[in-house]
């Protein structure tokens, strides 16, 4: 699809899932946990909600929000927080400042795709620079980002944790990362969507307030369960988040007001942490599920266990590629993952593992039938 000079890159991974997640019997292809339900937040709340004004809020978002964003992140206040509909509306608005045509952009990869194709449409440079997978972690490569970077360089952007391994950045990883940047002078545009959902209950270490030129993305999509309410933020020093204000007055103008209420609700304190204690919960009741199954399977599938989030990225050994696999699942067991070609990795399917018990046990097994018919 062309718009002037610009190509738009197929979303590939948003389409595969919003055609199939609907009609498939098992889905597997979510990367947070099962939702919450309305009622479980406003907890006899109701009047106060069916009061809500249906205008306009702040179109950077109500001040009382802004102010509660601002203190999970040390030394930030509100002016430097743009509340947005959803994380990706907070990449998007960013990519769009920084971006024209020859613009040179380090990215992480495997990685949520918004950013590598939001680059190809702008017709900017991707330089990626890769995870590594080892034995117990995967590993940025730290030595080939340094090679990637340069003057040219205007931003470095990843996601930690990470989509769709589930890996988590050592706090002496970011500040080597954050030492390239400082170098070269590039922006670090660092999505944080997984904060919270570390499964040993100790946050990754963020990229805020490690270095001047950093914008850091959120949301209450993953680690919160809530991503019907397509609430996220951007949070960034130096004036930046008024100047990503004003891209944001040319995508969604304003916030939902009723999402803007009911995130101030959710982000106080004891409410946050208890929400983030459910999450956890899910996935360490869940990840075992997976780790069985996987060992059951061990001729066929391997995966290095995630640090964090609601997804797990497994290896096969199979003749297929994973487009053809999933769509195979798909096809003859009902049963929607994401292949690994949409991460640009060839022999993985991503697994969500954040759903219900039995859905979760019974796709697995859907999975495993499948390769039974198609080996044994």
């Amino acid at each position: 699809m062309k718009c002037g000079d610009m190509r738009l890159q197929p979303f590939e991974m948003e389409r595969w899932q919003s055609i199939w997640e609907n009609q498939v019997k098992y889905n597997l292809s979510e990367s947070g946990v099962h939702p919450l339900k309305l009622s479980e937040l406003l907890n006899g709340d109701d009047e106060e909600f069916r009061n809500q004004s249906l205008g306009y809020v702040q179109t950077n978002g109500t001040i009382e929000l802004r102010k509660t964003i601002s203190t999970m992140y040390a030394n930030a206040d509100a002016e430097e927080v743009l509340v947005t509909n959803g994380s990706s509306e907070a990449n998007f608005a960013a990519l769009w400042f920084f971006l024209d045509r020859g613009a040179e952009v380090a990215v992480m990869l495997p990685n949520y795709m918004q950013i590598w194709g939001l680059v190809k449409t702008f017709r900017a440079k991707v330089k990626p620079f890769w995870l590594m997978e080892s034995k117990d972690r995967w590993i940025p490569d730290i030595a080939g980002l340094r090679k990637s970077a340069t003057k040219k360089t205007k931003l470095i952007a990843l996601c930690n944790p990470n989509n769709p391994t589930g890996a988590t950045i050592t706090r002496e990883e970011v500040d080597e990362i954050c030492a390239i940047a400082k170098k070269t002078g590039a922006w670090i545009l660092s999505d944080e969507v997984y904060h919270g959902a570390e499964l040993d209950g100790h946050p990754t270490p963020t990229f805020w307030d490690k270095y001047d030129k950093v914008i850091v993305t959120n949301g209450l999509s993953k680690a919160y369960g809530l991503p019907g309410l397509r609430m996220g933020w951007a949070v960034a020093k130096g004036g930046m988040a008024g100047k990503l204000w004003a891209y944001h007055d040319y995508t969604t103008i304003s916030p939902n007001a009723l999402s803007d209420y009911l995130a101030r609700k959710v982000l106080q304190p004891t409410v946050r942490e208890k929400i983030l204690g459910r999450t956890r919960k899910i996935l360490s009741k869940n990840l075992p599920i997976v780790s069985s199954w996987v060992d059951r399977h061990r001729d066929c599938f391997s995966f290095v266990p995630p640090k964090a989030g609601a997804i797990a990225f497994l290896k096969y050994n199979l003749k297929i590629s994973s487009r053809k696999f999933t769509e195979q699942l798909v096809k003859d067991q009902s049963t929607l993952v994401v292949p690994g070609d949409h991460f640009g990795m060839g022999r993985y399917i991503r697994v969500g593992y954040g759903c219900y018990e039995e859905s979760l046990t019974a796709g697995l097994n859907r999975i495993g039938d499948w390769v039974k018919d198609h080996t044994g």
